[in-house]
């Protein structure tokens, strides 16, 4: 397809904001066959990676501060509106059940509240006062790190929150999906701008934009995750035993990490209260429940603090 004259209105859109420009690739999308539409999302898709990875060292800056916080007892906040909100909900929902850490310590805030998640709350995202008061709301302090997604960059909402975090003493962060201003790099503690470029289709960006804001949200929580002590090796040991799958996936951690067989391993399980890193501490040294449990808390809940530490 021919790319636009540098001249044309499509080249130097009204709009700075890469997420509200033209994709020139995708122009005839509505011409496309199912196939061809295909190749061209898995294309543009394809792009969302190399993005992201471009931002590195914002992401690795950002995932120090989180572990930090939490290391004091603090939590990670993610605030949001529409796309953006959901996808931070999404990613603090799957934290207690994964990791098992308690549902405050890592939050997903998005504007309109609950209803917002199944049906758009048209208009909740240009309330600035609605996002301080959700800082308020959740008691945010210096031991918090809350990170605003806003693709676009400019939603009101996110920046009225990151505004209260900030008065209240919390570090901040804020994820885009455009160039960030200089006043967004000096307000914030860290930016993350991964830069997709044009959606497929203008403006709709629970796509690329969506799909870079899954990818480190994702990166963020799994690398605090490990470095608060909730992996042992590539194992979620840390978590607790709520269903069929995830006793299946507990029994087969400890027959993996411990040699044993299932019906051993079903046993040590029930002896550990349904909790995988308990049942690793109390099989490696010879301790009952109680004891491998206070062991764990005087390392942090790290395994592999616990078992290298000495007369362990």
């Amino acid at each position: 397809m021919t790319p636009p004259k540098p001249n044309s209105p499509q080249a130097q859109p009204d709009d700075l904001r890469l997420t509200e420009q033209r994709n020139p690739r995708s122009a005839g999308i509505d011409r496309m066959s199912a196939l061809e539409i295909v190749d061209l999302i898995n294309a543009e898709d394809r792009t969302v990676a190399a993005a992201v990875g471009e931002q590195r060292e914002p992401i690795a800056r950002a995932i120090a501060m989180v572990v930090e916080c939490l290391g004091k007892g603090g939590r990670l906040v993610y605030v949001g509106a529409g796309t953006s909100g959901r996808l931070g909900v999404l990613d603090a929902s799957e934290m207690p059940p994964t990791y098992g850490t308690q549902p405050e310590t890592v939050q997903g805030v998005i504007a309109g509240g609950y209803e917002a998640l199944l049906r758009a709350q048209e208009g909740a995202e240009d309330r600035p006062e609605d996002g301080a008061a959700a800082m308020d709301d959740r008691g945010i302090g210096a031991d918090d790190f809350v990170l605003g997604i806003a693709t676009s960059g400019t939603t009101p909402y996110v920046h009225g929150a990151l505004r209260r975090a900030r008065e209240l003493g919390a570090r901040t962060g804020l994820l885009l999906c455009t160039h960030a201003s200089d006043e967004m790099r000096r307000d914030n503690d860290v930016v993350i701008a991964p830069l997709v470029g044009p959606e497929v289709i203008t403006g709709s960006t629970r796509m690329k934009a969506g799909t870079a804001t899954k990818m480190v949200l994702n990166t963020i929580s799994t690398a605090a995750m490990v470095q608060t002590g909730k992996v042992y090796g590539n194992l979620m040991v840390d978590l607790t035993v709520t269903c069929q799958k995830l006793q299946d996936r507990g029994e087969r951690i400890l027959m993996d990490t411990l040699g044993l067989p299932r019906e051993q391993a079903v046993a040590l399980l029930d002896a550990a209260g349904g909790h995988v890193k308990t049942a690793i501490v109390m099989a490696r040294l010879s301790l009952d429940a109680a004891q491998a449990r206070r062991r764990l808390e005087a390392a942090g809940g790290s395994v592999a603090d616990v078992l290298r530490t000495p007369g362990g």
